[in-house]
């Protein structure tokens, strides 16, 4: 099969997301790109994760946006993940859920601040929300425009991808992205408790406040920072889930 190890990860990536619950039913998507080869391989569109193989996963020119390999309609969310990998060359994949926590912030249309450690060890700040897509761009190419309003918040703000590995769409829902598909769908895993523990925060304490600046240094930079001491090295994602776990749903 051609690409085979790369449509083999993306597969097994997107049994992920349905195995920990980030989406029900379709509802979620994630890929990888293959910068050497110039290709990104993308979960087929409406398919069950349950019946989902390798053989079905697509596989996308990343230069042309053409479908290069596989039998079935790719995502219909090709477009926003292939101009998030122009945008974005220091991303390797990319996630897309429905996860009810961080969807909720998305539909809010606000940020996730940062109140604490747990956000901080993944998220150097706010998980930014994005403004909404206007009609017109909603109506002329709405995968491809959303994409584009994502990178524009980053090139606006002067974000860092690496460093804010995700992001809420106004009124839809979050993408997160990273080294892999699997370290992708991690930070999908993560945010999604994010949301869900700020929301909390903010329930049990509405003047709460974000996390001083010392502290987000602190919990971001010791797992991510050049004198990083956190874990063991290598990818902390692929060590979150061992080989057998993979496997299963």
């Amino acid at each position: 099969m051609q690409y085979q190890n790369l449509r083999e990860r993306v597969c097994a990536a997107n049994r992920e997301i349905d195995r920990v619950r980030l989406a029900i039913l379709t509802w979620g998507n994630a890929s990888e790109v293959d910068r050497l080869s110039g290709v990104f391989a993308i979960k087929p569109s409406g398919v069950d994760y349950d019946a989902l193989t390798p053989e079905e996963i697509s596989v996308i020119s990343l230069a042309s946006g053409e479908k290069v390999a596989g039998v079935l309609n790719p995502s219909s969310d090709t477009a926003t993940h292939l101009h998030l990998y122009r945008a974005f060359p220091q991303i390797t994949g990319i996630a897309h859920t429905h996860s009810p926590a961080a969807t909720a912030w998305a539909q809010a249309g606000r940020a996730i601040p940062c109140y604490g450690t747990t956000h901080a060890d993944t998220f150097y700040g706010p998980v930014p929300c994005t403004r909404p897509l206007t009609c017109e761009e909603i109506e002329s190419a709405y995968e491809l425009n959303t994409g584009r309003v994502i990178a524009e918040h980053f090139h606006m703000h002067s974000l860092n991808p690496l460093e804010i590995p995700g992001v809420l769409v106004a009124a839809h829902a979050p993408f997160t992205w990273g080294a892999s598909a699997w370290q992708a769908v991690i930070n999908a895993r993560i945010l999604e408790e994010v949301a869900r523990i700020a929301a909390s925060a903010e329930a049990l304490n509405p003047g709460v406040t974000p996390v001083d600046q010392f502290l987000l240094d602190k919990h971001y930079l010791r797992k991510h920072g050049a004198a990083a001491y956190y874990g063991q090295g290598g990818d902390p994602g692929d060590r979150i889930v061992n080989d057998k776990s993979r496997g299963h749903r």
